[in-house]
């Protein structure tokens, strides 16, 4: 028998929406013949956002979107689409803002009612069948008795959507300065867990932005009670059962205030910041811990992650197939005591007390996740080997496990690429190789960059949002370009080939043609070539991924001292100037634009490094922490300006320039760092 239902998904490629196409929901994908269609027949938009690893979207699929009963309430009375909100941030953004206005609170899946011009005036997130079925049908009548109370609450909403995203064009404002950023950070630090790391509440996430941040800062201060949080952080998380210490990675976040119990979905956003925050803390310190944890997530990335042509998918689901056949949060990951001891034999009681396979690393029913919460030298001392011994005995028992969970079905793969992601892990292969200096990074990072420009381009210069198949089908976001463009400064700085700078500086050009919004100096979230619902947004506040006009702020920093010519200087002063009210009102929102008072409020150093061994002085220089300072190399000569008229025969000497102003140059690095730490 034909089905009833007109579920149109199985068309599409995101990994999320194919999830849903077998519903018996008439499920459609955003577009405006969606939006046009609910005009036609006078029908309410149902949106519902989610992604592939989320735990609480899948639980409401089984329990509503795959329920008959359940379908045919939305399909009689509503238009209903199903949005991947990694897909589509843009849709998202405008959502999410208004369930906050209207509940205090976002999250996912989230579930909007709006007119069927996409305004929205009910929304919420979890919803169980009978209350889900119950709101639907009073949302329903609400609209055929009361329209106008629907309109105007509506209309309202839009209003409201609109206003809190406006920045205006701040002329007469008194810079910020590093005095007023030391007491916000001060008043900041009153939220630290300065025992477990991350913030005195539970859920934790790593927040990499926020790490980042105060990594520098308390490096450039000399604030070691910032660096000790810091490292505690680090070091608690990599502790963690937020880790995967079997086959490497982070996990979204812990749900306990100990980086324990993971929400168990793993992104490639969080990896690759995460790579880039630990090889920078690995250069401060030399823990080999943060060495190790670079290496092993890296390894998952490569292992689980990475496409035959070297771009990089999304995630790993949250769940997976248990024993008894069937979808769990986390089956995949946990271990039961008794399967330890059979499988790990005359090794289990070091692993036992390494791993805490005890109260402390128990979590529910008879599984425990690995938790680490003592130092190797501790647990050597204990059972009378040396350190070196006990790693082997650890690595062995590792080894181990991973073969035995290789058996088990693995989570889902969300397997589309996304242009932004890349570029954040992109990032992270940069910073591994500067501050590791590890040959085979510097080679997936060219691979990975490579894919970018044969990929993920457009034909007109500019860049696609999504890749899957050997097809691109979403125009590029901000975020997009602001990543890449970082990623490739980067990637100039480590391999000195002006290529990649010239399209990193090429992707700007197109962000101040197509993005830019010349009120506020920032740049639009949306092409000006795109649609847009309400609003064109302007993306300011960091969160788990730095907002793409702060990570724009960056590149228009640093390609300033590259192109001083172009003037971008300008752009930027104005784009902190216009956004600065918000650094006080919401420190850990701004870390990474606060990065830029640290850039002008302190000596920044360009340095230009010209002669035949320019390669080895730039490694020795950079594999060091020196976050106020960025790098130009090169063998005889080089088309940017840092580089002009530089090279002396028989000499590598090495400029340390301020703001295009350069003294004598310099011959050994270590009289450079002198003057740099």
């Amino acid at each position: 028998m034909t089905p009833k239902y007109t579920n149109s998904l199985i068309k599409e490629t995101s990994p999320y929406l194919l999830q849903h196409a077998h519903n018996p929901v008439n499920w459609e994908a955003w577009s405006s013949k969606s939006l046009d269609k609910a005009e036609k027949e006078d029908k309410l938009l149902l949106i519902s956002i989610g992604y592939a690893a989320c735990h609480w979207c899948h639980v409401m699929e089984h329990e509503c979107f795959e329920d008959v009963e359940v379908a045919e309430v939305m399909n009689t009375n509503f238009v209903n689409i199903k949005i991947d909100r990694e897909e589509r941030p843009d849709i998202d953004q405008i959502y999410m803002d208004a369930l906050q206005m209207m509940t205090g609170s976002g999250g996912w899946p989230l579930n909007i009612v709006a007119l069927p011009d996409g305004r929205p005036f009910w929304g919420a997130t979890y919803v169980r069948k009978q209350d889900w079925i119950k709101v639907l049908g009073d949302l329903y009548k609400l609209y055929k008795t009361s329209p106008n109370r629907v309109l105007e609450y509506a209309d309202n909403m839009a209003q409201g959507i609109k206003e809190i995203n406006l920045i205006n064009n701040s002329t007469d404002v008194t810079p910020y300065t590093l005095e007023q950023l030391k007491d916000d950070v001060s008043q900041w630090s009153g939220y630290f867990d300065t025992f477990l790391g991350g913030y005195k509440r539970a859920p934790k996430f790593p927040m990499p932005v926020n790490l980042n941040f105060l990594l520098h800062y308390g490096t450039s201060l000399k604030d070691n009670s910032i660096l000790e949080y810091v490292h505690t952080t680090l070091k608690r998380m990599a502790y963690g059962g937020i880790f995967d210490h079997v086959g490497g990675g982070f996990s979204r976040y812990s749900v306990d205030t100990k980086w324990h119990i993971p929400h168990f979905e793993k992104m490639l956003y969080d990896n690759g910041q995460l790579i880039s925050l630990y090889s920078k803390a690995y250069a401060t310190t030399g823990t080999i811990l943060y060495k190790e944890t670079v290496e092993k997530t890296i390894d998952f990335v490569k292992t689980e992650l990475m496409t035959m042509n070297f771009g990089f998918y999304s995630s790993l689901d949250a769940d997976s197939i248990d024993v008894n056949g069937n979808m769990e949060e986390g089956s995949y990951y946990v271990w039961e005591k008794k399967h330890l001891k059979t499988l790990l034999g005359k090794d289990y009681p070091v692993f036992e007390d390494y791993f805490n396979i005890n109260s402390y690393g128990f979590w529910e029913h008879d599984k425990y996740v690995l938790i680490r919460d003592a130092k190797d030298e501790d647990i050597a001392k204990k059972y009378n080997i040396t350190t070196k011994q006990l790693k082997n005995k650890i690595n062995k028992s590792i080894k181990v496990l991973s073969q035995e969970r290789n058996k088990r079905p693995k989570p889902r793969l969300d397997d589309k690429v996304l242009t932004s992601w890349n570029g954040l892990m992109l990032k992270g292969l940069v910073d591994a190789y500067r501050y590791l200096q590890n040959q085979e990074y510097l080679e997936l990072a060219l691979k990975n960059g490579t894919f970018i420009l044969e990929s993920l381009m457009k034909d007109d210069g500019g860049l696609f949002h999504n890749h899957k198949n050997g097809k691109s089908t979403i125009n590029g976001y901000l975020e997009d370009y602001a990543t890449i463009i970082e990623a490739f400064i980067g990637l100039y700085e480590i391999t000195h080939d002006e290529n990649w700078l010239n399209h990193g500086h090429n992707f700007l050009q197109y962000c101040l043609d197509y993005f830019m919004d010349d009120e506020s100096g920032l740049f639009f979230f949306t092409s000006k070539e795109d649609d847009v619902v309400i609003r064109r947004t302007l993306e300011v506040e960091d969160n788990v991924i730095p907002a793409s006009n702060s990570i724009m702020v960056h590149n228009l920093f640093k390609l300033s001292k590259y192109y001083p010519e172009k003037n971008y200087d300008q752009i930027y002063l104005k784009m902190l100037r216009n956004v600065q009210d918000n650094y006080s009102k919401n420190t850990q929102s701004q870390a990474n634009w606060l990065k830029l008072i640290l850039y002008k409020e302190l000596p920044f150093f360009e340095i230009a490094i010209v002669g035949e061994h320019f390669m080895e002085r730039t490694q020795e220089l950079m594999k060091n922490y020196l976050p106020n300072s960025l790098f130009a190399a090169t063998r005889k000569k080089g088309d940017i300006s840092l580089l002009q008229n530089r090279y002396s025969k028989n000499q590598t000497l090495i400029y340390i320039c301020e703001q295009g102003a350069c003294k004598l140059p310099l011959t050994q690095t270590e009289k450079v760092l002198t003057q740099l730490l």
